[in-house]
């Protein structure tokens, strides 16, 4: 189960990525928290982040972690958001980390996994 005020999920399917915004730092993070993780403000805004990154890290997750029943192998990383230039962990839809390359454009896009839960990737 995905905790609650990670994303928001739409009608059509899309979701958006939850975040918080601190006036005081400047600074956006994920996922929001009642407290900047840079300032200690307490001043955090509720966000969408926006959908459009670049890879920054990847790899390829070959064994199923404790829990796991979905397909693998699958892709993993670090996405910078582009508008935010903020860099989050994710699942990455490209499973071969060959066909990933730094700073290649990726999209967030719902990512259902085999037990009905719908996360988050990047494609």
């Amino acid at each position: 189960m995905i905790p609650e005020g990670l994303v928001e999920t739409h009608a059509d399917g899309s979701i958006d990525l939850i975040g918080g915004y601190s006036p005081t730092s400047g600074q956006f993070h994920f996922p929001r928290l009642d407290t900047c993780p840079y300032s200690g403000a307490t001043d955090v805004e509720r966000v969408v982040l926006s959908r459009d990154a670049t890879v920054w890290a990847w790899t390829a997750v070959t064994a199923a972690p404790p829990g796991y029943e979905g397909p693998v192998p699958y892709g993993f990383g670090i996405v910078e958001l582009t508008q935010e230039r903020l860099r989050i962990v994710t699942r990455l839809r490209e499973a071969d980390p060959q066909q990933l390359a730094f700073g290649q454009p990726v999209q967030l896009v719902a990512d259902p996994l085999p037990n009905g839960i719908v996360t988050w990737a990047f494609a």
